[in-house]
């Protein structure tokens, strides 16, 4: 028997996961930085695609607020694809890279604290554990065709819908590529 989730477990176990990956890319150096990074770009890229796609119109049309909130915390998702594209090209041991690291590690930590308080937090009080468990769901599909690299101004459903399938194609050949070539 298989235990059900609801979203906000599930998008509060991803940003302990996000969390776990800052430190394992701060405490790294050479190529198990690089690896932790990657990791971390494609958690980052697949949780916010999801996020706009099911969590933000969710919170749009819910919550009390849900507008302001929404384009609140997509703002910072949109700062951090923009930081997250410049560190994707950068030696990760080069100091530009972790003055730059700290800078994205702050400000998504922020972002994901934003995302509990703001937003999360009223989905007990709008929504049934039944709903609940479908946007995890939703969200779980989402993150299954979503792009694996951020890609700035994609910050909408709509913009995710036209845009994510072929980025994510893109961005999963890329993928195997780095990984076949070590």
């Amino acid at each position: 028997m298989t235990e059900r989730t609801d979203v906000v477990e599930l998008l509060k176990g991803q940003h302990i996961r996000i969390r776990e990956l800052f430190d394992e890319v701060a405490n790294t150096k050479g190529a198990d930085r690089k690896r932790h990074f990657h990791d971390l770009v494609r958690l980052l890229a697949v949780h916010e695609t999801a996020e706009e796609e099911v969590v933000h119109p969710f919170a749009r049309k819910h919550i009390d607020g849900g507008e302001l909130v929404v384009k609140d915390r997509i703002e910072e998702e949109e700062k951090a694809k923009a930081a997250l594209s410049r560190l994707d090209d950068m030696d990760p041991d080069s100091p530009e890279f972790l003055d730059q690291f700290a800078a994205l590690r702050q400000d998504v930590l922020a972002h994901a604290d934003n995302e509990e308080r703001y937003e999360f937090a009223h989905f007990s009080r709008v929504a049934d554990r039944d709903r609940l468990e479908t946007l995890a769901r939703a969200v779980q599909a989402a993150e299954a065709l979503a792009p694996t690299r951020p890609h700035p101004g994609t910050d909408t459903a709509l913009k995710n819908v036209a845009v994510g399938p072929v980025a994510a194609v893109i961005d999963r050949t890329r993928d195997v590529i780095r990984k076949a070539m070590g």
